[in-house]
């Protein structure tokens, strides 16, 4: 497999665009406004790895929340109530691997 390469920046759709389109792991930029978030869903049978490169998210997980910054990294369990609210203007990338446990 040859390498792919592309800007963020570039990519179209808010506030969720596809990296890679069709391929495998399945990898979204998120931009989410102060105060916007996306509603509780579920990623099952995959891990998620989600980077926020600029600003501040609060991801509602499951019966917990954990606030992650620009520069951190969060990886859990897709297959639990998932609910991402900007603290402030965000971008994050998530990655989401099928599990292979």
């Amino acid at each position: 497999m040859s390498p792919s390469v592309v800007s963020l920046g570039d990519l179209e759709g808010e506030p969720h665009a596809a990296v890679f389109p069709g391929e495998e792991p399945k990898t979204v930029r998120l931009t989410l406004d102060a105060g916007e978030s996306v509603p509780a869903h579920r990623h099952p049978g995959r891990t998620v790895v989600c980077h926020v490169l600029s600003g501040e998210v609060d991801l509602s997980l499951g019966d917990g929340e954990v606030t992650v910054g620009g520069g951190e990294v969060a990886r859990f369990d897709g297959g639990q109530d998932i609910s991402p609210t900007a603290v402030e203007p965000s971008v994050a990338l998530l990655v989401l691997a099928e599990r292979t446990d």
